[in-house]
């Protein structure tokens, strides 16, 4: 590569829920893009983040997590949105648990390594849970075996190895011109990012007891002298979800607002007012015309 050639590529960050897809773009790109929490399927549209730094640029795309329960709609969306971008990428990183390869993980495997034109690596997460590191080493040496071009263990959560990572993958990029201009991070609207920040503290806040049956529509954003206006609905399946939401005296969504402009306020660098309100959308999960108005199309 000449001093004048740039590098330029996407990459596909993919496997099975609960791995640390997010945490790892987010550490990459060392800013909070994707939200994240301990619940699987916490992400569910493919969400570009773009690293830049000189001459190279990867496009990350943070899939939601492949999974083969897909009774309901939302959920053949999720696996459809993993699933559209293997073959347009450059490059393919599974992403699993360091001290953990399930079946599922065999699975996702299985689809990279079918296509042998592409670069197809595997990250180990969480190596800072393995107590004994000396039983990583075969672990490894299997899965370069089977045809991984690269075997990375890191901790994104504890920033170990993400740097490494990120000269790997920007030394797999093809010569080719930057899609994005150096500052940008992301290819998606404020309205998105603040209605995934509002879902966040919703998976935190109601993760055990409503894991999948919220979603959030921002339905008034609008920049006022002093401060943005916002104005977002939240979506749930029966009026007992909704009092969960809600709380007593309102106090649980008080707090989920209150946690959640906090993130919108970095976000926007600016002063927020953040308005809360709760709908029932009966079986919103597994209608079509729902679905395709809360944007998963």
């Amino acid at each position: 590569m000449t001093d004048t050639q740039t590098r330029c590529g996407y990459v596909a960050l993919v496997g099975r829920p609960n791995v640390g897809k997010s945490t790892l773009l987010n550490y990459v790109l060392k800013q909070k893009l994707a939200i994240t929490s301990r619940k699987p399927q916490t992400t569910r549209h493919n969400l570009l983040g773009v690293d830049t730094e000189g001459r190279d640029q990867a496009i990350y795309v943070d899939t939601p997590g492949i999974h083969s329960n897909v009774g309901k709609a939302l959920n053949r969306f999720m696996v459809g949105e993993a699933m559209s971008v293997m073959a347009d990428v450059d490059v393919r990183v599974l992403v699993v648990e360091a001290d953990k390869w399930r079946d599922s993980d065999q699975k996702v495997a299985d689809l990279l390594l079918k296509d042998s034109n592409k670069t197809n690596i595997v990250v180990l997460n969480k190596v800072d849970l393995v107590s004994q590191k000396e039983k990583l080493l075969p672990y490894i040496q299997r899965l370069s075996d089977i045809g991984f071009s690269h075997v990375v263990p890191l901790s994104a959560l504890q920033d170990e190895g993400v740097e490494s990572f990120r000269a790997l993958i920007f030394s797999e990029l093809p010569d080719a011109q930057h899609q994005f201009e150096k500052d940008q991070i992301t290819d998606k609207s404020e309205r998105h990012l603040v209605a995934e920040i509002v879902r966040e503290k919703l998976m935190r806040q109601l993760g055990d007891e409503l894991p999948h049956s919220t979603a959030v529509m921002v339905v008034k954003f609008d920049q006022l002298p002093n401060h943005l206006d916002i104005h977002a609905e939240i979506y749930v399946e029966r009026n007992g979800q909704k009092r969960i939401v809600v709380g007593t005296e309102g106090q649980r969504l008080k707090l989920i607002g209150q946690e959640a402009r906090k993130d919108i306020e970095r976000l926007v660098d600016q002063k927020v007012m953040l308005n809360l309100w709760v709908k029932v959308r009966k079986g919103w999960t597994n209608s079509a015309s729902l679905l395709r108005q809360l944007g998963y199309d």
